[in-house]
């Protein structure tokens, strides 16, 4: 009976996955190659399913600085004159969607206090000591 060393033994199992890895190069790169594409179509229809089905935001920021920002905004920004009154409304919207996202995003909410905090200063300084409480100007009248 014959005894198989542990050297020999190993020489003969390297040279054996040695065979197997030689035999398994040469079959085509096919799935490689499909591998790609299969990826990129199933990227391109996780894109289209959240262009179509937009995630809901929430009423608030849970911010504080961010939720009293937007709470004065409309007032405030009328008060300091910054945009034409017909364009407030978009601009409260879109400023008030794109704080909502970004406090839904666990990258942008750690800096999303300092960005709200700024942006308020702007606002009291565009202010210029006046209060966002400010009655609107009255339309000036020709008929007198």
């Amino acid at each position: 009976m014959k005894h198989f060393t542990v050297p020999r033994f190993a020489t003969a199992a390297c040279a054996g996955c040695a065979l197997l890895l030689a035999a398994c190069s040469q079959q085509p790169a096919r799935p490689t190659s499909s591998a790609p594409a299969q990826t990129h179509h199933h990227v391109h229809h996780l894109s289209s399913a959240a262009e179509t089905a937009p995630t809901p935001l929430p009423s608030r920021t849970g911010i504080p600085v961010c939720d009293a920002y937007l709470s004065t905004y409309i007032a405030c920004h009328r008060a300091a004159n910054i945009f034409a009154p017909d364009q407030l409304q978009s601009r409260y919207e879109t400023m008030r969607d794109s704080l909502l996202r970004d406090s839904q995003d666990p990258d942008i909410r750690p800096q999303l206090a300092n960005r709200c905090e700024s942006l308020q200063q702007s606002l009291h300084e565009a202010l210029h000591g006046k209060s966002c409480d400010a009655p609107l100007p009255m339309p000036s009248s020709s008929s007198h």
